[in-house]
């Protein structure tokens, strides 16, 4: 038990963790399609349970550098055609047959080179395998409101892309959420009396950077709606557009694990063909609730900042994955901020399915999700204070924390 009352979250017991992958893996494969979804399986196992899932991807599809499509389909000898143009620099085939896309994959390695063509991953909103760490819980009564300094200047001048499942706009009016006046965004759609998983995500996260950020400018863009996932290829054409409305910060709280652990492609080229050329802009990316070393991407990247979580006594999260390429921790545990009214009804262990919570405009959740927005709204307040850009506010931030180092964790904010 933490010192407020609550359950450790993430410490499920062996079974509930695997019965937790595999109910969040049908809510995604429900919302996208069971017949388009995959689950690849390690392919060193006999394992047939989804719960041992390495990635989860697109049938049927591959994506590719622009400058490799052609020894590619040469590879496959009429069993691909080109199927999108999906951004300068990424391609999308399709294969024509029912052949499976790991399959095809070992194959291609072979011949063409490892990691020449790769799947066409999904992409999910920071997974506790798949989701956040914990499923929107209510505040307890005695728990005060999130600090909030209305007088405060932090954040002026910056704006921020959230990129996660749209924006609740009754929020920004709502007496007990003042601090998000003024955040617009994609408008999130549901209903009130059966709230799904994942509704109301990206409304909390605007809602962490404004009280760390009180005057920072917000976009919420709705680009997991669905069940809080989305396919690689459509999220690249997605960041791009987010990218040209011109963010000092991307909060990013969703991405996934890969075929082999390699980074993913098309991550890759929007790093490559888009956000390197433009000076000074942070993606601060959730590092992942797998309680796993194995690199979640794109926060393992280089250019991106990784942020994992620690509860409020600074001990690392037990959802949290970590690791060399987990550049910060901070807090993300029993977070407490917006949410909409209606009512929710449980999906996932530890709870027993179907429990009703009722929820009046605040929620309390657990993930690296809602470290992330975190960091990035200090990010934003170092920029307002001091008029510098995000990537020297975000460097500026990174040595602080290696200097408050705790032992067996890392650097923490």
């Amino acid at each position: 038990m933490t010192e407020n009352g609550y359950p450790d979250k993430g410490e499920l017991d062996p079974e509930q963790q695997r019965q937790r992958a595999r109910d969040q893996i049908e809510i995604i494969r429900e919302a996208l399609g069971p017949d388009e979804i995959g689950v690849a399986l390690p392919r060193d196992s006999d394992s047939q349970d989804f719960a041992d899932f390495e990635y989860l991807y697109r049938q049927r599809s591959l994506l590719v550098r622009d400058e490799d499509v052609a020894r590619v389909l040469a590879a496959l000898s009429g069993r691909a055609a080109r199927a999108e143009d999906l951004v300068n620099g990424l391609t999308r085939l399709e294969l024509l047959g029912g052949e499976d896309i790991p399959d095809v994959l070992d194959r291609l390695d072979e011949i063409v080179g490892v990691g020449v063509a790769t799947p066409d991953h999904v992409v999910y909103v920071t997974p506790g395998r798949c989701c956040p760490a914990t499923e929107p819980e209510e505040p307890h009564t005695h728990e005060p409101l999130p600090s909030y300094d209305p007088t405060s200047e932090d954040g002026a001048g910056v704006f921020v892309s959230v990129v996660d499942t749209g924006w609740h706009p009754p929020a920004a009016t709502d007496p007990i959420s003042p601090w998000l006046e003024g955040v617009t965004g994609d408008v999130e759609t549901f209903d009130k009396d059966d709230i799904r998983p994942y509704v109301g995500h990206g409304t909390f996260i605007a809602g962490v950077v404004r009280c760390v950020a009180p005057r920072t400018e917000i976009r919420v863009e709705g680009f997991l709606p669905v069940g809080g996932a989305i396919l690689e290829s459509k999220m690249i054409r997605q960041l791009v557009q987010a990218l040209a409305l011109g963010p000092d910060i991307i909060s990013l709280s969703a991405g996934c694990t890969t075929r082999g652990g390699r980074p993913a492609m098309g991550f890759e080229v929007f790093w490559e063909k888009f956000l390197s050329h433009v000076k000074g802009t942070v993606l601060v990316a959730a590092a992942g609730n797998d309680s796993t070393r194995v690199p979640f991407w794109p926060a393992a990247f280089p250019w991106a900042l990784s942020v994992g979580a620690i509860d409020a006594e600074k001990k690392r999260a037990g959802f949290s994955n970590f690791g060399s390429w987990v550049d910060v921790y901070a807090l993300g545990v029993d977070m407490v901020n917006a949410y909409p009214h209606g009512t929710f009804f449980t999906h996932e262990p530890p709870e027993p399915l179907h429990q009703k919570r009722v929820f009046e405009g605040l929620a309390r959740w657990s993930g690296t999700s809602f470290s992330t927005p975190l960091v990035a709204g200090m990010i934003a307040a170092r920029m307002s204070q001091l008029g510098i850009s995000a990537r020297t506010a975000a460097d500026q931030l990174l040595a602080e924390a290696q200097t408050n180092a705790v032992p067996g964790v890392g650097p923490v904010l």
